[in-house]
């Protein structure tokens, strides 16, 4: 099982860089860079690609919306390149408050778009040229919809490789579907694994049956937050309120992806009273409205022994990563979790 985590929104390039190589060296396998409304994530993954040696790197994620398919291809393959094929496409939808309030996008169809982006991208990194008639984009532009002079073209640069993996971060039965007909990989949030089975099974067994064998076994990873010590108890109480916010905040009352989680794993009167609170402006209280068991149940935060055994349901549930969010207040009391995470691993 391999080690990831997801670096910090509002990170310095250069600290974030200087960390992450001493990450690296601990045994960390694969580090995110997110995209929400901050820097790009593509400038820090460049970056990185520069400062590490061995370490896979994803976008987590690039935004469905705020690229052109074939930019979308580009960028991958550019950063493939100064990576040394050490890249992961991190694709996702969002959620319409960042696409239709930061990009001013409409946020419409994920489902058909992703499916299209990624035969575009694979199309455009195989250095064919570009033809797509799809619903959500045609390319070249019909001459009924634009100028009349556009003609298929081929990526000029010759790519590291013509399948970069694509990952896909999907909650919903018939996203999480399509992720497992199409990607490489599959990043949930708030993954249970004692409960996974039963709240998305079916949508991964529907996808595997349409799956190309030459994509290879689905790589799923989780993003349990950790901590290792006998007395780290208290530490569940700072997963609650980023919880609280997915749950409660991300997304309208009646549309929010992370809710609808939090129901389907049976805590559905705690999901209504979360949001309640949160959209109240009542966020400290919707964080105490957080259940204990239902951090615990998504997180490695516990004495060695505990976390061993949690790592272990987690295998058994089929994640082949732990993208851990170490909750350390330094670098070297991250760098220690992961040492820690990887012995674990390891025996």
């Amino acid at each position: 099982m391999r080690i990831g985590l997801t670096t910090n929104y509002a990170g310095g390039f250069e600290a974030t860089a200087a960390e992450i190589a001493d990450l690296e060296r601990a045994g960390l396998d694969i580090v995110f860079v997110p995209e929400a409304y901050s820097f790009d994530a593509v400038s820090a993954l460049g970056f990185l690609a520069a400062r590490t040696t061995r370490l896979q790197l994803a976008s987590g994620i690039l935004q469905l919306y705020t690229r052109t398919p074939s930019l979308t291809a580009m960028t991958a393959a550019g950063l493939d390149y100064v990576s040394g094929g050490r890249f992961v496409l991190g694709l996702g939808a969002s959620g319409p408050q960042v696409v239709e309030g930061f990009h001013g996008v409409p946020y419409d169809a994920p489902l058909g778009r992703t499916r299209e982006i990624i035969e575009i991208c694979r199309q455009v990194w195989r250095r064919e040229e570009v033809v797509h008639a799809g619903r959500y984009y045609q390319i070249p532009l019909p001459a009924d919809q634009g100028t009349g002079l556009g003609k298929p073209l081929k990526l000029i640069n010759h790519p590291v490789r013509e399948r970069i993996p694509i990952l896909l971060a999907a909650l919903g039965p018939k996203n999480v579907e399509l992720t497992a007909e199409l990607a490489e990989g599959w990043q949930p949030i708030f993954f249970d694994p004692d409960k996974a089975e039963r709240v998305w099974g079916e949508s991964l067994a529907a996808g595997r049956a349409k799956r190309d064998p030459a994509l290879g076994e689905l790589d799923i990873y989780a993003g349990p937050a950790l901590a290792i010590g006998d007395d780290v108890e208290p530490l569940l109480d700072w997963v609650k309120p980023m919880m609280a916010l997915y749950i409660g905040g991300m997304g309208a009352r009646t549309k929010n992806f992370y809710f609808e989680l939090a129901t389907r794993y049976g805590y559905g009167d705690a999901a209504a009273r979360i949001q309640e609170l949160y959209l109240s402006g009542e966020k400290t209280a919707a964080a105490a409205a957080v259940p204990t068991e239902l951090v615990r149940a998504v997180s490695l935060i516990g004495p060695a022994g505990f976390v061993a055994e949690r790592v272990a349901a987690f295998a058994a549930a089929g994640v082949t990563c732990l993208n851990v969010a170490p909750l350390g207040t330094d670098t070297a009391a991250r760098v220690g979790l992961i040492e820690q995470l990887r012995s674990i691993i390891d025996a």
